[in-house]
């Protein structure tokens, strides 16, 4: 990379007004209403004016907390049940970053070699327990959240670092007001086309085989007193935010969900 690449000043944003179909549009509607997550889980795009090196990510996350487009567009979610914009910009952020070696479903087949899903596609059943906000009625579940599952490590800790994994993991728990699946099939399309959607891929000129080019964060943003304020001030699960970054057309793509609070059924 030549000095030139190297950004020197504060990245720009400016918000796309763009409507994603998986999360949007007609395609998971139902399945989204069922779960209690539509008009909760939001996407919302925009673009950026500088390079973007991975190794400044922190920075890159930190400037897009503070730009005034950010913060005049980006909206969070109230208890109120109310969208309101961010208005206060970021002292600083915690990130983690998230792999995105999965291309391929096959990545779930564990799921029935286990017998944790029938063969048919079914969800094994289990006796009623609870962990944290969550009842837990199916070893799908159990195994997603609860570590002490004897079944728990058929996804190894790199694994469950996965974008893919947590996409499938955030659909499976649903809203607060969340309506269970029997078969796990609507769970994986979801996933699959959420995904497709929101990822940037292109093909390795020597491989010739197709690769994510898209570095995932999940991300929090903190204000002066260190307190988490965006996604959400709470610790749920499913209150969550991550950013995927396209660095050869230079987007970003916040995806957001919001436990709390009535869904939207438009």
């Amino acid at each position: 990379m030549s000095e030139n690449d190297i950004p020197t000043s504060e990245y720009r944003f400016q918000a796309i007004d763009k409507k994603f179909e998986s999360i949007d549009g007609k395609q998971n509607r139902d399945h989204l209403i069922k779960w209690g997550m539509r008009g909760k889980i939001r996407a919302n795009m925009y673009i950026f004016d500088q390079t973007f090196p991975e190794y400044n990510a922190k920075k890159f996350i930190l400037d897009f907390f503070k730009d005034p487009n950010v913060l005049n567009t980006l909206k969070m979610f109230t208890k109120a049940g109310e969208w309101q914009l961010l208005g206060q910009p970021a002292h600083d952020v915690r990130i983690e970053q998230l792999n995105t070696n999965i291309l391929s479903l096959e990545f779930f087949d564990r799921l029935f070699n286990n017998k944790i899903i029938r063969e048919q596609g079914h969800i094994k059943k289990c006796i009623e327990e609870y962990k944290d906000e969550f009842i837990i009625s199916d070893e799908l579940r159990k195994v997603l959240i609860m570590d002490e599952f004897d079944s728990y490590d058929i996804f190894s800790d790199n694994d469950r670092k996965e974008f893919i994994f947590h996409l499938f993991k955030h659909f499976c728990l649903g809203g607060q007001v969340c309506q269970y699946e029997d078969d796990v099939q609507p769970y994986l399309d979801v996933t699959k086309s959420v995904y497709k959607e929101i990822i940037s891929v292109q093909k390795d000129a020597e491989s010739q085989t197709i690769q994510v080019v898209s570095p995932v964060f999940k991300i929090e943003a903190l204000n002066e007193n260190g307190k988490k304020f965006y996604p959400s001030r709470t610790a749920y699960e499913q209150d969550f935010a991550y950013i995927i970054i396209d660095p050869i057309k230079r987007h970003v793509i916040i995806l957001s969900n919001f436990y709390e609070g009535p869904s939207f059924f438009e």
